[in-house]
């Protein structure tokens, strides 16, 4: 199908806007954590900000400008027009749709998430890849947000005769295919009171949006049934954290170049240089992937969650997993890369992801062979033996590793990466210097 000109886009978007009686059209975008922005225009200024943009403050915003350069045009992509669902339909509708930040003068400023997963994806595409995604955000419903006070006692695809949240995800399932976002499955995960819902698999940049449209539509959905939904990566100690493992594979036109019929693994030369170079790369991206203290407390053996710099074919405790390739499923194959949480920003994280595997694939990293065993129950000394290093342990750990890295710094260009470090070593001696409660029960009553 022809891609839509953006005039006969904004066109659709004016026609549907007057069909649909939509009064308010919200203009999202995200800033450097990941956050979701937002402001509102009327319907009557809906064709001056498709032409032009619409002005804000930048300076208040997350990684976005100083005060001397505050001045930011959001100009709204009508590609990702939609309506609000859980607005009322009726009478005067309220619309949504993504925007690219930009200078005064018209430039991409250079801060705006989007405009960075672009820059990666141009990349892809004049190397002759389009780069498609597919992870599977987990999460928590909870009381509310003051606590962890769980609502049920499931586990891993259980079917929970008193589960409310069984139709809270229905709901939120039917509210994402109403925004043209399809939806694979949904299940109840290992945790009490856990959940997962996996997006049909798509282009890297309008899955970023989904991404971001997913979290909120989740907590919408959640707040309306009078409960609270969470992506925290760990909000419970000793039960699994909440992981966004990404499935990720690159096109040539219609077909897959991760596939090889002739290779006993069905992996072409392209898909084990970008496995080596996610395994090569993978701890200086972590910080991006993992991008908060609480990140760590997920990131530790025994809970799923990869920790250790290794492939596989079905292990679920190695950094990258290769699902089992099925007959006539060529178009299918790909590599699910474990680490990242749904709490990081997916713009960063899938740039990042990219371009680790795309530098594996322009130097030809060499791919070790997948480990068959599992590596938890190896020794260090075999593990080192077998060359088999770790993620980063703690926010710290990774900060340090990002502020060392070429790649990093390429992948999301000078301004995103030296604000995004010093956003994290703040937040990390904000943590540094907090007495726990954990310190307080330990040493208090002997020291």
């Amino acid at each position: 199908m022809a891609k839509r000109s953006r005039e006969e886009s904004k066109q659709y978007v004016l026609k549907m806007a007057k069909e649909h009686d939509v009064k308010f059209i919200r203009l999202w975008f995200t800033d450097i954590l990941g956050i979701l922005k937002s402001f509102a225009i009327t319907v009557e200024e809906l064709e001056g900000a498709l032409e032009e943009g619409m002005g804000f403050d930048g300076s208040s915003i997350e990684g976005f400008a100083r005060i001397d350069e505050s001045d930011m045009m959001a100009l709204p992509d009508p590609d990702t027009f939609v309506l609000l669902p859980w607005r009322p339909r009726e009478h005067h509708a309220v619309a949504r749709m993504f925007c690219d930040i930009k200078r005064p003068g018209g430039d991409p400023f250079e801060g705006d998430p989007r405009y960075v997963l672009k820059k990666n994806l141009k990349r892809a595409a004049d190397l002759g890849y389009t780069y498609y995604v597919g992870p599977e955000l987990e999460y928590f419903y909870f009381q509310d947000s003051k606590g962890t006070q769980t609502l049920d006692e499931g586990g891993y695809f259980d079917l929970t005769p008193l589960d409310a949240a069984t139709d809270w995800r229905r709901e939120t399932v039917l509210t994402l295919e109403d925004m043209g976002i399809g939806v694979e499955y949904s299940h109840h995960e290992v945790a009490s009171s856990q959940h997962e819902i996996d997006m049909r698999y798509t282009d890297a940049l309008t899955m970023a949006d989904n991404v971001m449209t997913y979290r909120l539509v989740v907590k919408e959905i959640a707040l309306k049934n009078g409960v609270y939904a969470t992506f925290m990566p760990k909000p419970v100690f000793g039960i699994n954290g909440s992981g966004m493992h990404v499935h990720q594979s690159l096109f040539r036109g219609d077909k897959n170049a991760f596939f090889d019929k002739n290779d006993k693994y069905h992996l072409s030369k392209e898909a084990k240089h970008f496995i080596a170079g996610l395994l090569k790369h993978g701890p200086e991206i972590t910080s991006i992937t993992s991008q908060w203290v609480n990140s760590y407390k997920r990131l530790v053996p025994g809970y799923e969650a990869p920790v250790y710099l290794s492939w596989a074919l079905r292990n679920r405790s190695d950094l990258i997993r290769v699902p089992e390739y099925k007959p006539g499923k060529e178009n299918a194959t790909r590599i699910e890369y474990r680490s990242p949480d749904p709490a990081c920003n997916p713009y960063f994280a899938f740039s990042v992801m990219l371009a680790a595997g795309l530098e594996g694939i322009e130097k030809q990293y060499e791919v070790p062979e997948p480990a068959t065993e599992n590596v938890y129950k190896m020794t260090e000394e075999e593990r080192q033996k077998r060359g088999i290093g770790s993620l980063p342990a703690s926010l710290w750990e990774a900060v340090q590793l990002t502020a060392k890295s070429e790649l990093v710094r390429k992948a999301l260009g000078d301004h995103v990466f030296y604000n995004f470090i010093e956003n994290k070593k703040i937040e990390w001696d904000q943590y540094r210097t907090q007495v726990t409660e954990y310190e307080i029960k330990r040493y208090l009553p002997i020291l």
